[in-house]
This record gives structure tokens, sequence and C-alpha cells, in this order.
């Protein structure tokens, strides 16, 4: 978890207090299904399969790119920066309840983007 799903909030942590909120806001759904180590397997395999960096290289429209190239729309969640510009905060994309394929979201969280929104830089130390 600590390679394939780091914490990148600062300041850093060691990422078990987001994973234990992930479990406990989106995995219980599943837990008839799913235990709590097949519904994190079940998430890096979906991230791993959509190479996100890949896809929004030299784009216009993040939304619009993932979405032509997963089939399903994604949420974006921006975040404004101390000197006002919004940047990405977070990207949703919904799956089934086996966690096995992707399905269009039945809900939307709140909140939107501006028009146009800063890719922020930051260093990572694995």
């Amino acid at each position: 978890m600590h390679e394939e799903w780091p914490t990148l909030a600062c300041p850093r942590s060691d990422g078990r207090l987001f994973w234990q909120h992930e479990w406990e806001k989106h995995g219980t759904c599943a837990e008839s299904v799913l235990s709590q180590h097949a519904y994190f397997q079940a998430a890096l395999g979906i991230k791993n399969n959509i190479n996100f960096l890949h896809i929004l290289k030299n784009v216009n429209s993040i939304k619009g790119s993932i979405g032509q190239a997963t089939g399903f729309a994604p949420w974006i969640e921006c975040n404004v920066v101390e000197e006002g510009n919004s940047q990405p905060y977070q990207v949703y994309m919904c799956v089934g309840p086996s966690a096995s394929r992707l399905i269009d979201c039945p809900v939307l969280p709140r909140g939107s983007c501006a028009a146009e929104i800063e890719f922020p830089s930051f260093y990572i130390q694995l």
C-alpha cells in the first residue's frame, strides 16, 4: 500500500488513517462481497488498469479525456490553494459491488473545478 497508494497530503503521514477512512466510507458497502484485503486489492487493480498520467498527458479536458479512455465519466474535485488557483484534488470513478468493473456513478459528490486548473508540483519520497 505504501508503494501503490501513497499519501501525498501535507503533512505527510503513513497513510493508515486515510486507508481506514476509505474502507469505512467506501469499502464497507461491499463488505458482503469483498473482505477488506480484497477491497484494497480490487482498488489497486483498477488503478493499475487506468493509467491516469498517460490519459492526462497533453489534454484539454481532464473529464472528457478520462471518460473517453475508460468509457465512464469521472467526477473531478478541486481545491483552491493560497494563491487562489484551482487544482485537482480527487478523481472519482465508480465500481460495481464486486469491484470488478467500472460503472456510471449513481450519485456524484458536491463541488466542482474552475474552468482552468493548475497541476501542483510535488516531490514524492517513498
